[in-house]
């Protein structure tokens, strides 16, 4: 197994910059998560680690070797992609071991290296069947032998999930993780879908625009977001954020007044984020209306309003007040996250 780093890495279709000097580490037996809103650049990057893309600059180096200008079949790393990419005309036995085929593996060495695969993701079953007789799960698992089958150096995976409905998706994301703790190789798995991204990462980097804006674990990045893009992107529902100004020792943003924190201690506007959990309603709180319950299992979610501001408090099931009743709202003055209001950073 190899590491795999991007150094100033730009890619530009034209006059699109689709990535602006991604400079990024992925440590040898680790797995990183690309997350992201659609358009900022994921699926971009690992093309470029695959060799499918050309950069326009930067380097790429795998396991220490530079293989910007390396073709695709001689660097060494397997992708799956979003789509399966399976070929319809073979059985799953023949598209887990096409790649080894076409590297004019012995032909004895190819149907071990298959059955090992197909053993380690469940679909030794399988082998005999055609793409078309598959599932949609079971098709993932077919794409993910074929990228096992090859030993590479690097995995890439680019929204693998993404086909699967919900319940396989939870599924998925475990045995994946249970795969990469089997394997212990270097993976990079793209998504846009910050609870598969927590739940599943070693490390997380959260991309916007073609720029890095914070790598983290997963639980550092939930609770000490490094700007307000990714205190917005990273949790479900995300983070309530609230323009604010410390004055006379008093912090006053949105329905919150709390005293200020000892950052803020010369006053002046500051933006405040705090997470539905860490807002409750009752006691002395400012008012607001509710506008919308939304009831999702052990846990309901409260959309209110106040003085122009929308946002959402998460309480338990039991306690909803009515649609169109008044509650006070409360933070918990040691949750707070504050951001500078002109760049979006974090005030530590």
């Amino acid at each position: 197994m190899a590491g795999l780093r991007f150094t100033g890495v730009r890619k530009d279709y034209g006059p699109i910059r689709a990535l602006r000097g991604l400079d990024l580490d992925v440590a040898d037996g680790e797995l990183l998560v690309l997350v992201g809103p659609s358009g900022c650049g994921k699926s971009t990057a690992l093309r470029t680690a695959a060799g499918l893309e050309d950069v326009t600059e930067g380097s790429i180096h795998i396991g220490g070797r530079d293989v910007t200008e390396v073709p695709a079949a001689q660097r060494n790393v397997a992708m799956v992609f979003q789509s399966y990419a399976l070929f319809p005309h073979l059985n799953v036995a023949e598209n887990i071991g096409f790649g080894l085929r076409a590297r004019r593996t012995p032909g004895p060495e190819v149907r071990v290296r298959v059955r090992k695969a197909a053993a380690k993701v469940g679909c030794e079953a399988l082998l005999e069947r055609k793409p078309f007789e598959l599932s949609g799960g079971e098709r993932q698992r077919v794409a993910l032998a074929r990228a096992l089958a090859r030993d590479p150096d690097v995995y890439l995976l680019d929204e693998p999930l993404s086909n699967l409905d919900a319940q396989l998706r939870v599924q998925m994301r475990a045995e994946l993780k249970l795969l990469h703790q089997q394997v212990g190789a270097t993976m990079v798995h793209v998504t846009h879908d910050q609870v598969e991204a927590l739940t599943m990462g070693d490390r997380v980097a959260v991309l916007r625009d073609g720029v890095i804006q914070q790598t983290a674990p997963p639980d550092q990045l939930y609770r000490r977001p490094a700007n307000t893009f990714v205190a917005r992107f990273i949790g479900s529902p995300s983070m309530n954020v609230f323009r604010g100004r410390a004055d006379n020792g008093t912090l006053r943003a949105g329905p919150l007044t709390v005293p200020t924190p000892a950052i803020l201690a010369a006053g002046g506007d500051v933006d405040v984020g705090v997470r539905p959990e860490h807002l409750s309603v009752g006691g002395d709180g400012a008012p607001a209306e509710v506008v919308v319950v939304e009831m999702a299992g052990n846990d309901a979610y409260l959309h209110l309003t106040a003085g122009g501001e929308s946002f959402v408090v998460r309480v338990p099931p039991e306690r909803t007040p009515p649609l169109g009743s008044e509650v006070r709202v409360e933070a918990d003055a040691d949750r707070l996250h504050l951001f500078d209001p002109e760049t979006g950073g974090r005030l530590e």
